[in-house]
């Protein structure tokens, strides 16, 4: 598992082993979802966007294609030594979850962020629906009561 950064990863890659990859910059909901703090529950530091976890590609390009086989997929993570309730947890994931579940589930190439954000405002009704709390200002979402 690489955690702290891609280095550890891509060298175990290319020595043939599997590899999960879950960087910091990319994998950490623990951390705030946007750099205004403003509307942000207490968090460990740092920051990471939506946009910031969709952007991701955990098959690095350093890799050739061959190398690329060990790379089985993506992780988030979440520490809750600042996240006091299970609906805390939730606002920290959501919807950071919704786009790295993209990343790892469609190639890098096929990806679009502006159809993501279509399709992401269609997906918070359903987030609402169920009763989940979720950070509605990280893409200035704008559902409907």
């Amino acid at each position: 598992m690489s955690w702290r950064g891609e280095k550890g990863g891509i060298q175990a890659a290319k020595m043939h082993h599997n590899v999960v990859m879950t960087p910091t910059r990319f994998c950490y909901f623990d951390f705030y979802q946007t750099k205004d703090r403003t509307n942000e529950p207490l968090a460990i530091g740092g920051n990471t966007s939506v946009e910031q976890v969709y952007s991701y590609n955990p098959s690095p390009k350093e890799l050739t294609k061959e190398e690329q086989k060990y790379i089985l997929g993506a992780q988030a993570n979440v520490w809750t030594e600042y996240i006091k309730t299970p609906e805390q947890v939730e606002y920290m994931v959501l919807p950071r979850l919704t786009a790295l579940s993209e990343v790892v589930w469609s190639s890098y190439e096929t990806k679009d962020w502006n159809d993501f954000q279509t399709r992401l405002i269609h997906l918070t009704k359903r987030y609402e629906a169920l009763g989940l709390n979720y950070a509605k200002h990280s893409l200035e979402i704008k559902t409907e009561k």
